[in-house]
């Protein structure tokens, strides 16, 4: 009943019905829950994962620590090349035009397999040096480096995974994504099992695990994106040219472009953040890592709460409907700050017992604890800058933001980060990032309710 209300809600926004603000409410929980669910899940299992390694000693978790933040960079690259396609799809749904919507995903397949080979590629080419750049020392720089490749062969797997996930999604389909992405992660932690303790593969274990299990979710998002979407299905339906086209590219460049600049520059600025903490020692690089994983388990709410509000605005967008997109915008941002508060609170309380789930090292604990509860006041207003970064770029509207973003790591986290991280240790790491985040949340709550982003909607 509630699947089926859910549909019917986002039938009323192609068709120009009016909704309550009840209905409005219903819709963004109705889409969040099974993205939320995915998204701590995911957190869970990667928690799982995290003390798999953790229990192998604090070289195992550096070395991994040490590269993730690169990991995301290539990440990152591959959310932006999706997403340049996929608001586009969420557009043409909620202007009824479905068969733009097939056309854009034809063309998004053949793009995003080129640029994840690309970029597959490119993390091969400088897996070896890269521990080294970053200030790793000769004892968990081999690791580090292994650790990388791999996860950069199995980039490929990513992209189309999440290429799918995210076209569903943008169609109003939260459950299919939502559900798959649990069983990956259920899938990551049998298979690091098996491949880290089994076959006592230890740090490469960890990658051929998550890759594995990446491999085996990309098959199925596919195959639910392609024959069983009522949207968005190309079997059944007379075969149509994958050939990429201007129009549709030049648009997936303007909405990805900035976002990719803004992930490279990022995962640029994180790149910095792991340099500033290397020179403080193993452990302190362990606990950095393992805080940060701990961490997730507040701000993934906010990103599922963030995919609804990408699907609501992008297709209100589409239809046209300014006060609903408005609308929905303003509730989806309250709600994820409401959620990530309470988050924050039950993390700041019991921060030592979930790094004692990762580590077995007191001293590591200790510290990732102390980080943790300076991080806890900062959920609010970091909840609001993901929620809102999600409801621009359902508008197609990522420039803006993503120099707001940039601006606000670059000038203001490093700069302090940098100032703070001699004095202060890894605490001075984290004073620097909370007080980060709160600044950029304040920024996008102001564009927000500026209402300048929608000003490009077509009348």
């Amino acid at each position: 009943m509630a699947l089926g209300n859910s549909d019917t809600l986002l039938a009323s926004i192609r068709e120009g019905r009016e909704m309550t603000r009840g209905e409005k409410l219903r819709l963004i929980v109705s889409l969040s829950i099974p993205s939320i669910l995915a998204q701590i899940s995911a957190t869970v299992m990667f928690f799982i994962d995290a003390s798999m390694v953790g229990h192998l000693g604090a070289k195992a978790s550096a070395s991994i620590g040490l590269v993730e933040t690169t990991g995301w960079l290539l990440g990152g690259l591959a959310s932006a090349a999706n997403m340049g396609f996929s608001v586009q799809v969420a557009h043409a749904i909620g202007a009824n035009d479905f068969e733009r919507a097939r056309r854009v995903l034809r063309q998004s397949l053949v793009c995003c397999l080129l640029f994840s080979l690309t970029i597959s590629l490119l993390a091969l080419s400088v897996s070896i040096p890269l521990p080294y750049w970053l200030g790793g020392t000769e004892e968990i720089a081999h690791d580090a480096s292994l650790y990388f490749a791999l996860i950069g062969v199995f980039g490929i797997f990513f992209q189309i995974e999440g290429l799918a996930g995210s076209m569903l999604k943008c169609s109003g389909n939260m459950r299919i994504p939502s559900a798959l992405n649990i069983m990956m992660c259920v899938l990551d932690v049998v298979f690091n099992y098996l491949f880290i303790y089994v076959a006592d593969m230890g740090v490469m274990g960890a990658a051929l695990g998550t890759g594995l299990a990446e491999l085996v979710t990309a098959a199925l998002m596919l195959y639910f994106l392609l024959c069983r979407s009522e949207i968005l299905r190309l079997k059944g339906r007379p075969r149509k040219s994958f050939r990429p086209q201007a129009d549709i590219v030049n648009n997936a460049f303007k909405i990805g472009a900035p976002m990719a600049l803004q992930h490279i520059l990022m995962g640029g600025a994180q790149i910095v953040s792991t340099i500033i903490v290397a020179p403080l020692g193993t452990i302190a690089i362990a606990a950095h890592s393992l805080a940060i994983t701990v961490e997730s388990l507040c701000y993934m709410p906010g990103y599922g709460i963030a995919d609804a509000a990408t699907t609501l605005v992008g297709q209100s967008f589409g239809a046209g409907k300014k006060l609903l997109t408005k609308s929905f915008a303003r509730m989806s941002v309250g709600l994820g700050m409401v959620v990530m508060t309470l988050m924050g609170a039950l993390m700041f309380v019991f921060a030592s017992e979930l790094m004692t789930i990762l580590t077995p090292v007191g001293d590591i604990i200790d510290l990732g604890a102390y980080c943790l509860r300076i991080e806890a006041f900062a959920e609010p207003m970091f909840a609001a800058s993901i929620v809102c970064y999600g409801v621009f770029v359902g508008a197609g509207d990522t420039l803006k933001p993503a120099i707001m973003n940039l601006t606000s790591m670059w000038a203001v986290r490093l700069t302090l980060a940098a100032i703070l991280a001699p004095h202060y240790g890894l605490a001075g790491v984290w004073i620097a990032m909370a007080v980060e985040l709160t600044f950029r949340g304040i920024l996008f709550l102001i564009r927000l309710f500026s209402g300048k982003w929608v000003n490009q909607m077509k009348a």
